[in-house]
């Protein structure tokens, strides 16, 4: 797919693997529409970048939403790229007070059904164009999880489950792409609880994106994405050991 010339709106695009996104993909000459719930965050990064604007919205807030929409609907009716990128994420271990149930609630608002809300608002925008694409922000917890970000993987395992299903229903009768990004761990703010500062950089996933874009790798694993899922899939039980070694 073509990813140049192209309006493209990430979530959380204040930080992190969207900020870096953000970064190619205006260097790229598209128009970028950056979300989040921090002001001051998105408005630092869009003036920082060519062509972005930024727009205070959190996801998890219906009348953000449809503000959002309305707003996009009017001002960018050529949107073609929408990347659900925004997360949450708690780090804990499942015992009696884990607290599981609330942290959970709050991750998958976020994960899971917040990207499913903004996608169906969105899809009449993206249906009218010539080429577009969704792209769903996964991981490799997706396919093993981590037992210190236990619901955190659950919501990604969902969001996976969500994009094959999604991808396949759209390229019956539309010109949308869907793609899912799996990263391993990285190197942001994000992930800091969990050792994030052992991971990869967020420009290496940022790169690594807009190559499975351009050649159509409608799975873009990352890094040891790919031998892990191999591994995952021939040995089930040790994968999972491997991912909680330690």
């Amino acid at each position: 797919m073509n990813i140049t010339n192209k309006t493209v709106l990430i979530t959380g695009g204040g930080s992190g693997i969207g900020l870096e996104i953000a970064k190619l993909l205006s260097a790229k000459g598209n128009k970028i529409i950056i979300i989040g719930r921090t002001e001051s965050k998105l408005k630092a990064a869009a003036a920082a970048l060519h062509n972005t604007t930024a727009i205070r919205c959190d996801i998890t807030s219906e009348p953000d939403v449809k503000d959002l929409v309305a707003q996009v609907s009017e001002k960018y009716p050529e949107l073609s790229v929408l990347i659900n990128n925004a997360g949450r994420a708690f780090a804990y271990n499942h015992n009696e007070n884990a607290g599981a149930f609330e942290k959970s609630t709050e991750e998958f608002a976020t994960n899971y059904f917040s990207l499913i809300r903004l996608t169906e608002s969105l899809l009449p925008l993206l249906k009218a164009q010539a080429e577009a694409a969704i792209v769903n922000v996964t991981s490799i917890v997706a396919f093993a999880p981590l037992a210190n970000l236990p619901s955190y993987s659950d919501s990604k395992a969902a969001v996976r489950s969500y994009t094959l299903s999604l991808r396949h229903i759209l390229a019956k009768n539309t010109s949308i792409k869907v793609f899912e990004l799996m990263p391993p761990m990285v190197n942001i703010e994000f992930s800091k609880d969990v050792g994030g500062e052992h991971g990869m950089s967020p420009v290496e996933v940022a790169k690594g994106l807009i190559d499975g874009i351009t050649n159509d790798e409608f799975e873009i694993k990352i890094g040891q994405t790919a031998d892990f899922r191999k591994f995952y899939l021939a040995a089930p039980a040790e994968a999972f050991a491997m991912m909680n070694q330690g």
